[in-house]
């Protein structure tokens, strides 16, 4: 009897001695008991919006200030413009397509639109020269001035980043976090390129140290960030810098600032924010003349 009791007894304590480290695992894996800047989940939900932009502002200030990084040249302009080459090549495929399918609208509308892009092919080049210019001149100066800053995506701000890359000095991208996959182009400095998830912490961090924008043919978000900057400039919220928009013939057509004057809507001495320009050495003399 008093083995069986003993057993029972036994078996009992094994089972609550179970019970018990299955209670303390438990424990240890909740999310509750995880250090609250490691709970991912916490951090992801609506109420720690906040704390997340705050990270936005902060992660990347802690890196650019660790990097001695004085001033920047923001660099915008469409995401699908190519080198020439790739241009051709996209374009060439396409007529070849074509070929083996005359009747079909969606290949004579496509080719089309690759023929408008090729023709925007040259400011790949441009881009690329440019941001070259303006690293090698900072180069000999500092190399943490005027350092060239984009978007980190692909097109203008490939050319850009990629004009760095080819003076052998740094350059930035501020990369954002969209629903169709996106990656940051190959020629960023490992290190400087950074990832958002807000627009509105990515503008913070383009304007702040700019020096300079030029600003590529694009579609809405360069025409976005111009306005912005457009708009700061106006209010005085952001210091004279120069402002560029690369390729007259485009803007020209794409935005009538002379009617916008003529409206009432803005007033003369707006329209001297920005230049006008149709090749590197011009772009770069003036962000030099206002610089230097």
């Amino acid at each position: 009897m008093k083995d069986k009791v003993k057993f029972t007894f036994e078996k009992e304590r094994s089972n609550e001695v179970k019970l018990v480290a299955s209670n303390l695992e438990a424990i240890l894996k909740s999310s509750t008991y995880k250090l609250a800047h490691e709970d991912i989940d916490l951090l992801n939900t609506d109420e720690m919006r906040g704390v997340r932009m705050l990270l936005e502002i902060t992660k990347p200030e802690q890196t650019l200030e660790k990097e001695k990084i004085i001033s920047t040249v923001i660099v915008f302009g469409g995401v699908h413009i190519s080198e020439e080459i790739t241009s051709k090549r996209r374009l060439d495929n396409a007529i070849k397509l074509l070929t083996k399918n005359p009747k079909s609208k969606s290949l004579k509308i496509a080719i089309k639109k690759l023929k408008n892009l090729h023709s925007l092919s040259h400011y790949y080049s441009s881009a690329r020269e440019l941001s070259k210019l303006i690293s090698l001149d900072s180069k000999t100066k500092s190399s943490n001035s005027h350092v060239i800053v984009t978007g980190g995506g692909p097109g203008i701000m490939e050319a850009a980043n990629r004009g760095a890359f080819d003076a052998g000095c740094k350059s930035i991208g501020l990369n954002i976090s969209l629903p169709n996959e996106q990656h940051p182009n190959s020629f960023i400095t490992p290190g400087l390129c950074f990832k958002f998830n807000y627009f509105a912490m990515r503008k913070f961090h383009f304007v702040m140290r700019s020096a300079a924008a030029v600003f590529f043919p694009g579609g809405f978000g360069t025409l976005d960030e111009l306005f912005e900057l457009l708009t700061l400039r106006q209010t005085g919220m952001k210091k004279k810098i120069p402002i560029i928009l690369f390729g007259r013939g485009y803007w020209e057509k794409v935005i009538n600032f002379q009617f916008l004057y003529d409206m009432g809507l803005i007033g003369k001495e707006d329209l001297s924010i920005f230049k006008y320009a149709d090749t590197a050495n011009e772009a770069w003399e003036f962000i030099r003349n206002l610089n230097y």
